[in-house]
């Protein structure tokens, strides 16, 4: 599971998270839509930009960036491929680049050709493993902060932000709790869904769509397992009737290596 990808959910789903790290009020999400736009010159997408809606013309777009790994050049990629947007969609207002950087140490440092545009204000920075300096306790920042938190402290906090979760109205739970369920199963990936269940008390999370989907992922993963063990009975079966490794690898669907390596292992 990608961990970016669980972020651009999230902020999908709480945009006014975004605003909580920029330090500005909440509400302002309000003001946007939050979506992945496509850069017909570069033939790529970027995943996270806070679109103004219609009628706040005042508002700067954002275009946000989460990395989760070192990236020697992501400044130029995401500043160039910010840039191509605004020369393809030509709007007539201010933007800025947010960057989440899961650790400090991750960040190769800005560009010295880019650095004037921090005094601007088109660049910020955002280290989440500094989180606990940031004012706020929201469940949007606990799910970040669950994230990046050492799995000896993850424990409690998930604990924690599963019990605030359970006070929110039942129309908002559901929501949420699919999204404390996707960061659970990235942050504790070792653990199976019943281990988690059981160690966080996730009896209403079988209710939700994310179980559903891991579910039906879990049973199509069986099914292929299942198969394959099945094709692999019956290559013995096959060569006794004199088929060659090349049918058998195309009755059965597979490599010929595959079948070659059980042929091998049962002639030893």
């Amino acid at each position: 599971m990608k961990t970016d990808t669980i972020f651009y959910t999230l902020l999908q789903n709480l945009p006014s998270v975004l605003f909580e790290l920029l330090e500005q009020p909440s509400t302002l999400a309000l003001r946007y839509d939050f979506s992945s736009v496509e850069i017909k010159e570069l033939a790529r997408r970027i995943d996270g930009v806070f679109l103004p809606k219609s009628d706040f013309l005042e508002e700067p777009i954002y275009f946000v960036e989460v990395q989760f790994q070192p990236d020697e050049d992501l400044y130029w990629r995401l500043i160039t491929e910010a840039a191509v947007y605004l020369n393809q969609y030509k709007p007539n207002r201010t933007c800025q680049v947010v960057v989440l950087w899961a650790k400090r140490s991750f960040d190769p440092g800005v560009p010295l050709v880019y650095q004037p545009l921090f005094p601007a204000g088109y660049i910020r920075i955002i280290y989440l493993d500094e989180l606990a300096e940031v004012s706020g306790s929201s469940i949007g920042l606990g799910i970040i902060k669950l994230v990046v938190a050492p799995e000896n402290e993850a424990v409690q906090q998930a604990r924690s932000l599963i019990e605030e979760v359970k006070q929110v109205d039942a129309g908002n739970r559901r929501n949420l709790l699919e999204l404390v369920e996707r960061m659970l199963v990235y942050k504790f990936s070792s653990y199976s869904r019943q281990e988690l269940e059981a160690m966080f008390g996730l009896s209403e999370w079988k209710q939700t769509r994310f179980y559903q989907e891991v579910r039906e992922e879990t049973r199509q993963e069986l099914k292929e397992e299942v198969k394959e063990e099945t094709q692999m009975e019956n290559i013995p079966r096959l060569l006794k009737i004199g088929l060659t490794i090349e049918q058998i690898a195309q009755a059965l669907e597979l490599d010929i290596e595959v079948v070659q390596e059980v042929v091998n292992k049962q002639n030893k």
